[in-house]
């Protein structure tokens, strides 16, 4: 399941990722939201809190997260990928490479920061 973040600033797409997340989950939540705030803000700022393991995303998950992904490509600015992971984590690094913007990984304690920084660019000081 796929749920919007409510404590996300305004111009942040984020939503948490618990338990098994499907096609349904993209079509009804993430797509909806992601073209609002391009609508909007005209670039995506985008988060997302993986409080599950990635097998539980079904195919048709990916498949709409991959389509998400072209459809949106140029509007990419900042990517946050929060879990404790840490083959995501690296993937996430070695993906940002790849993609147009800032694409950047953050361990789950530091979920308030990574909101920050989708929001702003930057970190907040330790």
């Amino acid at each position: 399941m796929i749920t919007i973040i409510p404590e996300a600033p305004e111009n942040v797409a984020a939503f948490n990722a618990t338990g098994e997340v499907t096609k349904e989950d993209f079509e009804s939540v993430v797509i909806p939201c992601v073209k609002a705030k391009v609508d909007e803000f005209k670039e995506l700022n985008y988060l997302l809190y993986l409080d599950t393991d990635l097998n539980k995303f079904t195919m048709g998950a990916w498949l709409q997260d991959a389509l998400l992904g072209l459809k949106n490509l140029t509007k990419w600015n900042r990517t946050a990928i929060v879990t404790d992971k840490e083959g995501v984590q690296n993937f996430t690094d070695i993906f940002s490479v790849l993609m147009p913007g800032e694409f950047k990984s953050f361990p789950k304690e530091n979920l308030y920061n990574a909101l920050y920084w989708c929001k702003n660019g930057d970190e907040v000081e330790a």
